[in-house]
């Protein structure tokens, strides 16, 4: 596994060491130990989630908050999708920056995204399999987000937004300046 650092601080892209043969592919998707010698953190990931999408389908941009906060750590298992971040982290140097990133089952990389980041993507594929790891319990009380569409963050989505597949809750998140 490598790990290299994003222009977002603390988030991490991961690229897995990937074997091909005639059979298929095998790769070593999470290591404890291996997270923390090249991260120094000690995270308890204590809930795996799951989402199929079709093309088109946006989710997020979710976080929690408070003590309820989520680091994640993400990745597809089917499919293309385009994933987004954005630093909520007000003491960070790169609060309300954004980073993207295409993760599919072809590079099958990575990212971990820490607590305090607001996190979204987008279905490029025909349909996708996304997977991820949260170090916190989901705690409906403590869960918001910010609008895909915020025009302070000016985030392109790389796909027509006429076309866009939200939930209703999705279309309804604050935006940055209502939430800071």
């Amino acid at each position: 596994m490598q790990f290299h650092k994003t222009p977002l601080q603390d988030c991490l892209l991961i690229i897995p060491e990937v074997f091909k043969d005639h059979r298929g592919v095998f790769l070593e998707s999470y290591h404890k130990r291996k997270f923390f010698e090249a991260t120094g953190l000690e995270i308890e990931f204590v809930q795996d989630n799951q989402s199929v999408s079709k093309r088109g389908v946006l989710r997020g941009l979710h976080f929690q908050s408070g003590e309820f906060a989520q680091a994640k750590l993400v990745q597809v298992i089917h499919g293309e999708v385009l994933d987004v971040v954005v630093d909520l982290r007000p003491d960070s140097p790169t609060f309300k920056k954004t980073y993207k990133i295409i993760l599919n089952d072809q590079n099958h990389n990575q990212l971990y995204i820490p607590q305090g980041f607001a996190h979204g993507f987008i279905t490029l594929s025909e349909t996708s399999v996304f997977s991820y790891k949260c170090d916190r319990f989901y705690s409906p009380g403590t869960e918001s987000g910010v609008i895909y569409n915020d025009p302070d963050l000016a985030i392109d989505w790389n796909f027509p937004e006429e076309e866009l597949i939200l939930s209703e809750k999705d279309t309804k998140l604050p935006t940055l300046k209502q939430l800071f």
